[in-house]
C-alpha cells in the first residue's frame, strides 16, 4: 500500500521508499485528490484547486498530463471515471487519517478521565506533523490547509489542557510559540498562564494575561472573555489552583451573550406518512436524547450519528422524524442542511455562511475564519446539527460543532468510515411487514385491509424500497377507482423497472421512472425542465415560467409532483411562501429526461422565460426603492412580466440567490448570453451590490461574460467587465478595479457608445478618488456626469455628481462641491431613491463639516442616517456613524458606543476601508479626550488595515493624528517625521491639508 502524507509537505511513501513526484502543480493535483480520497473529483473541480481563478487555457490537458506523470510515478492508484478522477481508497493511507485517528482516541482517553494516555496520543498525533499542512502549496487549496493547521492547533491545545489534568509537565516553550503565533486564541494562553501558575512562576503568568489584553485591544478592539479573566483574578488572589477556564469544559464562547443569539429552527417538516423503522427511531432519539442532556454533565467528545444506507432507503426521512423528536432536547435550536453529496456536493463554506447568518453573526471570507467563528458560536448551546446527504469526510468535518452540548445527525449513501467515534446505523429496505404497513399509510388502510395479498405483492414489486412504496401508494391514494390489483397488473408489466427496483442506485433510478411514468405530460414537462435547470430550490411560480402557463394551473403541477414524492417541501417561506426542491437524484433523472425527450431549443426557451422572470422580479423590486448605485445595463430585454413579487425584498434575495446563480450559470452553458448577461448586470446593481454578495456577485458575472464572449457580443462583455469592477471596487480591490474598467473602456470606446462610457468613466473616476488621484477622478467623474446628462440617466448622474463632489471637497473646492451635490440631490429626488438622497445628504454633511458648520453637519447626518435606518442600510449606516461621530468630537459631544457599533458592521460587510476609517475616527475620539495613550492603538491599526489597499490620503491622515499622540508621549523626532510624511502625500495629491504645512 502507499502512504501518502499531507500533514507537512505531500509525499509518497512505498516500502520506507520515497517516491519521487517533480512539479508543484502535480503534488497539489495529488494533494486535492488525496483530500476527497474515494470520491470522484470532477476536471473542472481539480483545475480550480490547482489554479484558482486563473486557469491557464490548457488547464483540462494538463491535468490529464499530471495525472499520466502521477501514475508514472506511484503506479494505478489514481482511477479515471467518467465524471473525473479518484484515489482508490483500499490502496491508499495518509497521515491525516492517522491523525484523525489518534486524536479521536485522545479524546475518549480525555473523556474517560486518561489524561495522561490522552497527553500521550495527543503528543503521537502531534509527532506526525512535518510542517505547514500540504507543505504551503497555497492558492485554491490554501483553505484545506488552513483547515488542517486549524485542526493542528486544536490539538495542541488539547494536549496542554490533558497535561494540566494529569499534572505532567507542559512544553511551555512550546504553548508560548503557540500564543506568539496565535495572541488572540485565549484557550492556549488560558493553559499556559495555568502552567506558569503551577510551576510557581505567578509573575510570568500575570504578564501572559497582560499581553492578550493588548494584543485583543490592539487587534480586536475588545476585552479577554470571562474564562480569561477569571483565571487572571485567582491568579491574583494566589489562593490555590486557578479554577478551569471555560473553554476548558465546555468548548470556548461565543461572541457575546448567548442569550442574545437567535435559537435556528431550521429542520424541514416531517414525513406526514412516516412509518416502521421502530428500532433505528428508537436508537437515534436515545443517542439523541443522551447528547442532548446537561452540557455540563456530558462527555468532552462530540456525539455524532451516521445514518446510511442506499438512495431511497428513507435515511432523510428517519434522521428528520428523530429531529423533530428531540427536539425538545435542544432548546438553543436546530441547524440542517441538505448537502447534496450524491450529485452537486455543497461547498462546506457555503454551507457555514447559511448557519452563521441563521445563528445571527457575520460570514467572514475564508473557511478558517468561519469554522471558528461557528465553533465559538456554538460553544456552551445545545443544539441539534441535521447534514442530510453527506458525500464525504471532508464535506463534514467543517460542519462539525467543537462542543460537546451538542448532537449531530449525519445521513449519506456511505459509511463515512474515517468519522471516528460516530454511533452508526445502516439502513436496509423495510421487513415484509414494514413495506406493508407503510403502504397503507399512504394509499389507505381500509384498501390494503380489503386486498392484503395484493398489498404484500405490491410490496415485494417495489422491492420494500421505501422511495418505490411511496410512490405506488400516492397513485393509488389519488386515483380510488383503482384496485390494489390495478396496481400489481401495471407493476408486473415493467420487468426490466421491477428488476432494477430490488438492487442498489439502480433501484432508486427504477423507483423514480415508475413515478415519473405515472405522471401526466404537463407535469412530466415541469419534472423535466426543472431538472434541467438544476435550481437548488425554488417558488412555485418558476414552473409558471417554465410551462409558460398560468399560476393556477403551476400550482396544480407542483402539488401533483408532490404527490409523487417527485418534489419535497424545502422550507415553509418566512414572508416569501413554500419553496421546494427536487431530491438530488430525482434532478439528475429529470435532467436525463430532458436531454433525451426535449429539443436543445426548448430547453433554451424555457430557460429564457425563467431568466425573464426572475429579471422582472429584480427590476420591480428596483423601481420601488432605487439603489442609487450604478445601472450597468439600460435596457432589459428579456424581461417576462407576471411573478409574484415579494414584499420583503432583502428576504427575497437571500432565499432566491443560490437559485439565481445556478440559473445564470446554467443559462451561460446553454450559450443564452443575453438572458445571462441581462439577469447578472441586474444583480449587481441591487441586493448583491449593496449586501456585499461578493461571491455570487462574481459567479454570476463569470459565467455570462464566458457566454457573452462566445456570442462575440462586445458592447455586453464591456458592461460585465464594468461590473467585476464595481465588484472589485466595492470589496476595496482598487488595483483589479481599474483593470477591470480599462478593459471595458477600450470595448465602449470602440463601439462609440456614450451612456456605457460614462458607467465606465464613473467606475474609473471612482477608483482614482480612492487612491487619491484627484485630478484622474474628477476629469473622469466629469465627462460620466455629462454623459449620463446627455442619456438623461438619472441614477448615473447622481452617482458621479456626487462622487464628483466629494472630490472637490477633498482638494478644498467647498463651494463647487456644494453646487454640484445639489445636482446629485435633484437627480436622486427625479429617480425617487431615497438610499441615493441619503448618501448625498451624507457627502452635503462632510462638506459643511469641513467649512466648520458642525451644527449644520450635524443635521444633515441626522437626517441621512433615519433614511438609511429606515432602509435597513447596515453599511451605509456605519459610515454615517463614523461621519456623525466625528462631527460630534468637534462639538464636544461624542460617546463611543455609535463608534464601537460602525466598527461590528464594518467588519461584518468585511470592509477595510470603512473599518479603518472608523479606527482612526476612535484615535481621534480618545485624542479629544486628552487620552492620547488609548488612541495610538486605534491609529496604528488602521494604518495596518489600509496598508494592502493604495490608499495614500487615508493613510497620511492617520499619520498625522499619530503625530500629535507621538508628540504628547515626549517622541518629537517621531512626531516630525510622521507629519513630514502625511504633508509630504497631501502635497502630492493636492489634498486640502497641504495648506495645515502653514502651521506645523
Amino acid at each position: 500500500m502507499t502512504e501518502f502524507r499531507l500533514l507537512g509537505p505531500v509525499e509518497a511513501w512505498r516500502d520506507e521508499v520515497q517516491l519521487t513526484i517533480e512539479g508543484r502543480k502535480p503534488r497539489a493535483l495529488l494533494a486535492a485528490l488525496l483530500l476527497e480520497r474515494g470520491q470522484v473529483v470532477s476536471a473542472e473541480k481539480l483545475i480550480d484547486r490547482v489554479w484558482g481563478d486563473f486557469p491557464p487555457d490548457s488547464a483540462r490537458t494538463l491535468v490529464q498530463t499530471y495525472v499520466w506523470a502521477l501514475r508514472r510515478a506511484l503506479g494505478d492508484v489514481i482511477e479515471t471515471k467518467p465524471a473525473g478522477y479518484r484515489i482508490r481508497a483500499a490502496s491508499a493511507a495518509t497521515d491525516r487519517d492517522r491523525f484523525a485517528e489518534l486524536t479521536a482516541q485522545g479524546h475518549a482517553a480525555a473523556t474517560d478521565g486518561r489524561h495522561a494516555e490522552a497527553a500521550a496520543l495527543f503528543t503521537q498525533a502531534l509527532g506526525l506533523w512535518r510542517g505547514p499542512a500540504l507543505g504551503g502549496i497555497g492558492g485554491a487549496l490554501g483553505v484545506a490547509a488552513a483547515g488542517l493547521d486549524e485542526e493542528r492547533l486544536a490539538v495542541m491545545e488539547q494536549r496542554a489542557q490533558a497535561q494540566l489534568g494529569a499534572g505532567t509537565p507542559v512544553d511551555l516553550a512550546e504553548l508560548r510559540a503557540l500564543v506568539a503565533a496565535h495572541p488572540t486564541r485565549e484557550r492556549a494562553r488560558t493553559h499556559l498562564m495555568q502552567a506558569l501558575y503551577r510551576a510557581g512562576r505567578h509573575a510570568e503568568a500575570l504578564e501572559v494575561f497582560a499581553q492578550g489584553r493588548q494584543a485583543l485591544a490592539d487587534e480586536l478592539g475588545v476585552e479577554p472573555g470571562p474564562d480569561l479573566q477569571a483565571l487572571h483574578v485567582a491568579i491574583l488572589r494566589a489562593g490555590g489552583d486557578p479554577p478551569e477556564a471555560e473553554g476548558e469544559a465546555g468548548g470556548e464562547r461565543g461572541e457575546g451573550d448567548p442569550a442574545a443569539v437567535p435559537v435556528p429552527a431550521l429542520l424541514p417538516p416531517a414525513t406526514a406518512d412516516f412509518t416502521a423503522r421502530a428500532r433505528p427511531l428508537a436508537e437515534l432519539v436515545r443517542h439523541l436524547d443522551g447528547a442532548g442532556g446537561d452540557a455540563a454533565s456530558t462527555p468532552t467528545a462530540l456525539r455524532v450519528c451516521v445514518v446510511s444506507g442506499t438512495g431511497g432507503v428513507g435515511k432523510s426521512a428517519l434522521a428528520v422524524e428523530a429531529a423533530h423528536r428531540t427536539a425538545e432536547a435542544y432548546p438553543d435550536g436546530q441547524l440542517y442542511a441538505d448537502l447534496s453529496g450524491a450529485t452537486a456536493p455543497a461547498n462546506p463554506e457555503e454551507v457555514l455562511a447559511r448557519f452563521l447568518r441563521a445563528l445571527g453573526r457575520p460570514v467572514p471570507d475564508s473557511l478558517h475564519e468561519r469554522v471558528d467563528l461557528y465553533r465559538s458560536t456554538l460553544a456552551g448551546r445545545r443544539m441539534l446539527l441535521v447534514l442530510d446527504d453527506a458525500g464525504s469526510e471532508a464535506q463534514v468535518r467543517p460542519l462539525l460543532p467543537g462542543a460537546a452540548s451538542c448532537a449531530v445527525l449525519i445521513t449519506s449513501r456511505s459509511r463515512l468510515p474515517a468519522l471516528t467515534g460516530a454511533h452508526r446505523i445502516e439502513l436496509d429496505v423495510l421487513g415484509p411487514a414494514e413495506a406493508v404497513a407503510l403502504l397503507a399509510r399512504v394509499a389507505g388502510a381500509e384498501r390494503v385491509a380489503a386486498e392484503p395479498a395484493a398489498a404484500r405483492c405490491i410490496a415485494r414489486l417495489c422491492g420494500r424500497l421505501p422511495l418505490a412504496l411511496r410512490t405506488a401508494g400516492a397513485r393509488l391514494a389519488t386515483r380510488r377507482h383503482w384496485t390494489l390489483r390495478t396496481m400489481v397488473e401495471r407493476l408486473s408489466d415493467e420487468h426490466r423497472r421491477l428488476d432494477e427496483l430490488a438492487v442498489g442506485d439502480i433501484a432508486v433510478r427504477a423507483s423514480v421512472a415508475l413515478s415519473y411514468e405515472a405522471l401526466d405530460d404537463g407535469a412530466r414537462r415541469a419534472f423535466r425542465l426543472l431538472g434541467a435547470l438544476g435550481v437548488p430550490d425554488f417558488a412555485p411560480w418558476l414552473v409558471t415560467a417554465l410551462l409558460d402557463t398560468d399560476a393556477c394551473s403551476a400550482d396544480d403541477t407542483v402539488e401533483r409532483l408532490t404527490d409523487a414524492h417527485l418534489l419535497s417541501v424545502a422550507s415553509g417561506g418566512h414572508g416569501v411562501g413554500l419553496r421546494y426542491r427536487l431530491h438530488d437524484l430525482h434532478r439528475v433523472y429529470a435532467a436525463e429526461r430532458a436531454a433525451a425527450e426535449d429539443t436543445p431549443q426548448l430547453l433554451r426557451d424555457a430557460t429564457t422565460r425563467a431568466l425573464g422572470s426572475w429579471l422582472w422580479l429584480i427590476r420591480r423590486h428596483a423601481a420601488a426603492a432605487p439603489s442609487g448605485e450604478l445601472e450597468m445595463c439600460a435596457h432589459y430585454t428579456t424581461v417576462r412580466a407576471g411573478a409574484p413579487v415579494a414584499e420583503d425584498p432583502a428576504v427575497w434575495y437571500e432565499s432566491e440567490a443560490a437559485a439565481l446563480v445556478a440559473a445564470v450559470e446554467r443559462a451561460a452553458a446553454l450559450d443564452l448570453a443575453v438572458p445571462a448577461r441581462e439577469v447578472a448586470l441586474a444583480l449587481g446593481s441591487s441586493s448583491f451590490g449593496v449586501a456585499n454578495r461578493f461571491e455570487e456577485w462574481w459567479r454570476t458575472h463569470d459565467a455570462a461574460i464566458a457566454a457573452t464572449r462566445r456570442a462575440g457580443d462586445r458592447s455586453g462583455e464591456a458592461m460585465l467587465l464594468a461590473g467585476l469592477g464595481q465588484l472589485r471596487y466595492s470589496q476595496d480591490r482598487y488595483a483589479e478595479a481599474l483593470t477591470y474598467f480599462e478593459q471595458a473602456r477600450a470595448l465602449v470606446e470602440e463601439a462609440d457608445d456614450l451612456r456605457s462610457l460614462a458607467v465606465v468613466l464613473a467606475g474609473t473616476g471612482s477608483v482614482h478618488r480612492e487612491q487619491g488621484r484627484f485630478a484622474a477622478a474628477r476629469a473622469a467623474l466629469s465627462r460620466s456626469a455629462e454623459g449620463f446628462r446627455v442619456s438623461r440617466d438619472d441614477a448615473g448622474l447622481g452617482y458621479a455628481s456626487r462622487l464628483a463632489a466629494s472630490v472637490d471637497l477633498e482638494q478644498g473646492r467647498h463651494e463647487q462641491a456644494l453646487t454640484t451635490l445639489e445636482e446629485a440631490h435633484s437627480a436622486y429626488r427625479r429617480l425617487g431613491s431615497r438610499r441615493g438622497v441619503a448618501l448625498t445628504l451624507r457627502t452635503t454633511g462632510l462638506v459643511h463639516r469641513a467649512l466648520g458648520d458642525h451644527s449644520a453637519a450635524e443635521r444633515l447626518f441626522e437626517q441621512a442616517l433615519g433614511m438609511l435606518r429606515d432602509l435597513g442600510d447596515e453599511l451605509m449606516i456605519a459610515y454615517t456613524l463614523q461621519a456623525l461621530s466625528k462631527t460630534r468630537i468637534r462639538l464636544g459631544t461624542a460617546t463611543l458606543p455609535p463608534l464601537l457599533d460602525a466598527l461590528a458592521i464594518c467588519r461584518a460587510h468585511h470592509d477595510p476601508l470603512g473599518e479603518g476609517m472608523v479606527l482612526r475616527t476612535l484615535g481621534e475620539f480618545h485624542l479629544a479626550a486628552g487620552r492620547p495613550g488609548q488612541a495610538a492603538g486605534p491609529l496604528l491599526h488602521a494604518l495596518r488595515v489600509w496598508e494592502p489597499l493604495g490608499v495614500p490620503l487615508f493613510r497620511a491622515r492617520a499619520m498625522r493624528d499619530l503625530a500629535e499622540v507621538r508628540e504628547t508621549q515626549g517622541a518629537y523626532a517621531e512626531a516630525t517625521a510622521l507629519r513630514a510624511d502625511a504633508l509630504a502625500v497631501f502635497t502630492e495629491l493636492e489634498a486640502r491639508e497641504q495648506a495645515e504645512s502653514l502651521v506645523w
